[in-house]
């Protein structure tokens, strides 16, 4: 099995480097000042205990990956990315493979597997639980100590196979906690809910409980609404205790979530469309109103589109902005 890894940011690169270290047969696919780093010098990859460059073979995109059968494929990037990147990534797979090429979601949000289940027959749900940072070409430093973060898996919609038993396995021996997980996708919507805490941070460069609070209920007013079942804040605290300790690495400042990192690598883009903008969707669906994370949509938008700072919008006008649209 070659795990392919298609987005070698803090996520993928943290993946990556630690099958790697493992002995596993590690490709990833990287673009920009990123790959050059990792081609010319190697992945800088750091935690609280190691501090080390690692000879990863990379390429810039799914045509140089040479495909063939055994690969796994972990999707990586952010959401706003997946739809291109599926595209290249089917263009790319020869035709005695054909659409049955494993593909795991290893994304934040729930709209990933959807967009792959269009191209490809095998799609997998991943849960992301990892401290990692990438804000420097060629740099990933990462601040779980000991199993380096959750990467439970399922098929998707649902169910466990051969496949997703034979990965999490692999990501348990590369350091991970990694479990097979039939209704997975319960753990990925429960993470959601934490992750619509990134567009705040985004913005206001803090994470108020009070606003916190208010996506999160109308998170869970949506979930009652659309039927759909989801793991409670008590029971996923169970599993990350269960699963990761965050330390610090020593000579690195750890920043905020991959929303907050978008904005201080000037990506351009930001991921709030596929988080907060998942709760304003079911809400438009079901009827539930959403001002909460509609306003946290719109700011983190407007950070990029207007190329400002973290911490720009101050909680207090996302306070009164809320109000306004209640």
């Amino acid at each position: 099995m070659r795990f392919v890894i298609y987005g070698a940011g803090g996520i993928g690169g943290t993946v990556g480097a630690r099958l790697f270290r493992a002995g596993y047969d590690v490709l990833l696919i990287a673009r920009g000042d990123h790959l050059q780093a990792i081609q010319r010098d190697g992945l800088h990859f750091v935690t609280p205990s190691l501090d080390e460059t690692l000879q990863i073979p990379a390429v810039g995109g799914p045509a140089q990956a040479h495909l063939r059968d055994g690969d796994v494929v972990l999707l990586s990037m952010k959401t706003q990315h997946t739809e291109s990147a599926l595209r290249d990534l089917a263009a790319a797979v020869p035709a005695a493979i054909g659409d049955t090429l494993p593909v795991i979601c290893c994304q934040n949000g729930v709209a990933n597997e959807r967009m792959a289940l269009r191209r490809f027959q095998n799609v997998y749900a991943m849960v992301v639980y990892l401290p990692a940072e990438h804000l420097q070409p060629g740099e990933v430093v990462t601040f779980g100590e000991g199993a380096g973060g959750i990467l439970d898996a399922g098929r998707y919609p649902s169910g466990v196979d051969a496949t997703i038993t034979q990965v999490t396995a692999a990501l348990a021996h590369a350091g991970f906690s990694a479990e097979p997980d039939p209704a997975v996708m319960r753990q990925k919507y429960g993470k959601l809910v934490t992750n619509l805490g990134n567009a705040l941070q985004a913005a206001a460069g803090d994470s108020p409980d009070d606003l916190r609070r208010l996506m999160r209920e109308e998170a869970v007013a949506c979930y009652a609404a659309a039927g759909i079942d989801s793991t409670g804040a008590e029971e996923a605290r169970v599993r990350r205790e269960r699963g990761i300790v965050v330390s610090d690495v020593p000579g690195f400042e750890r920043h905020g979530g991959s929303s907050l990192q978008s904005v201080l690598r000037g990506t351009g883009d930001i991921e709030a469309d596929y988080l907060n903008g998942e709760i304003v969707q079911l809400g438009r669906l079901h009827g539930v109103r959403t001002p909460a994370n509609r306003v946290m949509q719109q700011a983190a938008n407007e950070i990029v589109r207007d190329g400002l700072s973290v911490g720009a919008i101050s909680a207090d006008t996302l306070r009164q902005r809320i109000a306004q649209a209640t």
